[in-house]
């Protein structure tokens, strides 16, 4: 099966700090993902041998088709990282064109690199050098604000530089995570390659992975957040939207710790990792909201309000709280039982979604 193939119709789980960690790619899996993609990766770290770089290019045995996401602005030095995620068992490499963060920016990585096509176009043409096997993907903002939107250039660069597919997120490197996904543009890169476009950007629920696809004409399409809120999208993008019970989700929550104790271990160590892990995905889990009684649809740049929760457990599930959040953390860490009743009082809630969102996709 080719690139193309494994991408149409794909809801791809995007390339996540923290949110793209082993135990949750595997829950993703199990959920109906089809082609998952690790943490952003640095190249010069690999190079370095520091063993957390290495932890974030292993691949879980049962992941059907797997990316590794490196970034960097060398194209020897990326051209290696390229070779050696090969040889870990990697299907595809991809090359980050697009994170917003400033602590890479300012080290010229990310979406920095979208300022300079030339420099995409050379370090794509590095790494397909350097790989014998696996395709090479790009994965691409609109530009670097609205005033430098030159997302067609890019996109160009990265296909003469020979990548095999390009991913586009739908919003410029200012715009971060805090406007909508603008599908027309990224139906313009579409329109104008002759490789596979996977468009990124607002994906929540299956009618938008429909209309989003409808209107943009991708191959497939990329969930970052809305895979983290609801790891269940990937099921409901094949089986249609599920009304899903605060129960069922608390049993897709057990289960992620069962695989996050799996990978880190049983050990005070591994235990200690399982809860910062835990607590940092609840953060997000809190965010689902189904859909409203009118028959409307929440959107991703909003939160829903505790107080429409249909349940005691529900509206339990629904609290972003630090307290709530460390109380259920502990349960179910702990495997314990769960009974609003016994949850603290809500406290201040620490930051807004989009305070999270900043650290996640690369």
């Amino acid at each position: 099966m080719d690139l193309r193939q494994r991408l149409e119709g794909a809801v791809v789980l995007a390339p996540m700090t923290r949110g793209g960690n082993l135990p949750y790619r595997r829950l993703c899996a199990e959920l109906g993902a089809r082609v998952l993609m690790g943490e952003m990766t640095v190249a010069r770290r690999l190079k370095q041998r520091r063993r957390g770089e290495f932890a974030l290019i292993r691949r879980a045995p049962d992941e059907p088709f797997f990316g590794v996401q490196l970034a960097g602005t060398d194209p020897d030095e990326m051209g290696w990282a390229a070779m050696l995620v090969e040889s870990r068992g990697a299907d595809f490499v991809d090359v980050n064109f697009g994170c917003p963060i400033d602590h890479f920016t300012r080290k010229g990585m990310g979406a920095a690199l979208g300022r300079q096509p030339k420099r995409i176009r050379r370090i794509v043409e590095g790494m397909k050098r350097a790989v014998s096997a696996v395709p090479v993907t790009a994965k691409i903002r609109l530009g670097w604000n609205d005033g430098d939107r030159n997302y067609l250039d890019q996109a160009r660069a990265a296909v003469d530089g020979g990548a095999d597919a390009v991913i586009v997120h739908g919003r410029t490197r200012d715009a971060r995570y805090r406007q909508s996904a603008d599908w027309d543009a990224i139906g313009e890169v579409a329109a104008a390659l002759p490789v596979p476009v996977v468009g990124n950007g607002d994906l929540l629920f299956p009618h938008e992975i429909a209309a989003a696809r409808a209107r943009s004409g991708c191959t497939g399409v990329m969930a970052g957040r809305g895979a983290l809120i609801k790891p269940w999208l990937f099921k409901e993008a094949s089986d249609g939207y599920w009304d899903i019970s605060p129960e069922e989700r608390l049993a897709i929550y057990r289960r992620y710790v069962d695989l996050a104790r799996e990978h880190w271990g049983e050990d005070e160590h591994g235990l200690t990792r399982v809860r910062e892990f835990v607590a940092w995905h609840l953060g997000f889990w809190c965010r689902y909201a189904p859909r409203r009684a009118d028959g409307t649809w929440p959107g991703m740049q909003t939160r829903e309000s505790a107080g429409t929760a249909r349940s005691p457990l529900e509206g339990l599930l629904a609290r972003g709280d630090e307290a709530t959040l460390q109380w259920l953390t502990d349960r179910l860490v702990g495997r314990l039982d769960i009974d609003p009743a016994g949850a603290p009082a809500p406290t201040a809630e620490p930051g807004g979604p989009a305070d999270r969102d900043e650290a996640t996709e690369g």
